[in-house]
């Protein structure tokens, strides 16, 4: 016998309680991001590959291990979209965005795909909150990105945050930094695992993003970004933490955090859940750390892992001046951006419900009876709905009984009953179901009937 199908793996079917609370979240995070003075865009779930290639770079582990790719039957190579900044970009350029008046600020809402081990709180197909604003180099536009996703997660039930951040440089310093830590793995190569090496050769900032236990003792003496930043990078990470201490944001600075993504340089960044049993004791005092990046840390600095007891990212970004280039404008386009994964904010314990506004707890179970009452139900229930009454029904069941022990299985306070006689009339039964008193209400006067009580 022939097996029913199911949902591929790593993509799952969301119904019922588990429905409403995404769509509960993306409200109330699009709400904050109004507020904030974004507007909203919404790329194709389907890009040309180039979009991702050129974008996040050849040798990334999306690009090299995890995009879903297909060819029509044209010959065009598309993939399902593995992240949002790179299509926004994409549609910065292809819509004349550059003509508006600048910055352009926007939010996006929606599902990804990574073709990677399923895991909690990472699935295959997940789903995305995102901000951008294009148009600005100012660091308070990097300011801006990280408050905004601090406060959606806030409203979202997490007390605790942390933002752990860290500068890769800008054109100028980048290269001087990257030769010097190819310098420093290279003494190490023998003792570094497979992907490791490999990296070495092909991204080697992504070393310091490797998670393999053999590799982590070469990270505490590797070069830090910050001894080689150029004026203008050091002055622009200094400007970063000033406007998160001005907004009382907690952060730490991580010497290690990369992103695994080409297009990233100066503010990159990563926000974290707190442990509960820490008290936030674990993150290093503010001002020291600005201070610390101000006089461009030195390589025996103690910069304290955000990964010990910081178990958890929740949302990440960072800037990207230079991939709307990659992509080919011809100029430069300076943006940042973060993006929340609301796979795992909702299932984290601290997330809290948050209702969609589409959801009302019914007050009336509608019960018809008989078949000219089926025929006028449907005109009642237009009725109730124009009366903005939440309710449930269920038309295709005909016995009294068994309607009425679904209005107490559910709780619901008034069951309005449709019968034969109430089609002929034009009215309809309003029955208490706590006390079992009812009473015969007109039509025309339903709505504001069932309002009053």
């Amino acid at each position: 016998m022939k097996e029913p199908p199911t949902s591929p793996k790593g993509m799952r079917d969301i119904i019922d309680d588990s429905y409403y609370r995404y769509q509960g979240f993306f409200e109330k995070a699009q709400e904050i991001a109004v507020y904030y003075g974004f507007t909203p865009i919404e790329t194709p779930i389907l890009e040309k590959e180039e979009v991702f290639t050129s974008g996040i770079g050849p040798d990334t582990d999306i690009v090299e291990k995890e995009m879903y790719s297909l060819k029509t039957k044209g010959g065009t190579h598309l993939v399902l979209r593995p992240e949002g900044t790179a299509a926004v970009v994409r549609a910065y350029m292809e819509n004349g965005f550059q003509a508006l008046p600048q910055p352009v600020m926007l939010y996006y809402y929606g599902p990804f795909f990574r073709h990677e081990n399923p895991q909690k709180g990472r699935m295959r197909e997940f789903r995305q909150f995102g901000l951008e604003i294009l148009g600005t180099p100012k660091s308070i536009a990097d300011a801006m990105v990280i408050r905004t996703a601090t406060a959606i997660l806030k409203e979202a039930g997490f007390k605790q945050l942390c933002v752990n951040i860290n500068t890769l440089g800008d054109k100028e310093s980048r290269g001087s930094y990257v030769r010097e830590l190819i310098s420093y793995y290279r003494k190490h190569a023998g003792d570094l695992c497979a992907n490791c090496r490999q990296r070495l050769k092909n991204n080697p900032l992504r070393v310091l993003d490797c998670k393999e236990e053999k590799c982590q003792p070469f990270k505490t003496d590797a070069p830090e970004s910050v001894n080689f930043l150029s004026q203008d990078a050091q002055k622009h990470f200094k400007e970063v933490l000033e406007y998160l201490e001005s907004m009382g944001v907690e952060y730490s600075i991580d010497k290690t955090l990369v992103r695994g993504i080409d297009y990233y340089s100066k503010t990159v960044f990563e926000i974290t859940t707190i442990d509960g049993d820490s008290d936030g004791k674990d993150i290093t005092n503010n001002k020291e750390k600005k201070d610390e990046a101000d006089a461009n840390a030195t390589k025996d600095s103690s910069v304290k892992s955000a990964t010990s007891s910081l178990p958890l990212t929740l949302a990440a970004g960072g800037r990207y001046d230079y991939l709307a280039k990659q992509l080919g404008s011809r100029k430069d386009v300076p943006g940042v951006g973060a993006s929340i994964g609301v796979d795992r904010v909702l299932s984290h314990p601290q997330a809290k419900p948050l209702d969609p506004k589409i959801l009302k707890k019914p007050k009336v179970y509608f019960i018809q009876l008989g078949f000219e009452a089926k025929l006028k139900s449907l005109t009642v229930l237009e009725i109730l709905r124009k009366a903005k009454i939440p309710l449930r029904q269920a038309l295709a069941k005909d016995s009294l009984i068994a309607q009425l022990a679904v209005a107490e299985r559910l709780a619901i306070p008034y069951a309005l009953i449709f019968g034969q006689k109430e089609a002929v009339d034009n009215t309809v039964i309003v029955r208490n179901m706590d006390t079992r008193s009812q009473e015969t209400v007109p039509l025309e006067i339903l709505g504001d009937y069932v309002k009053k009580i």
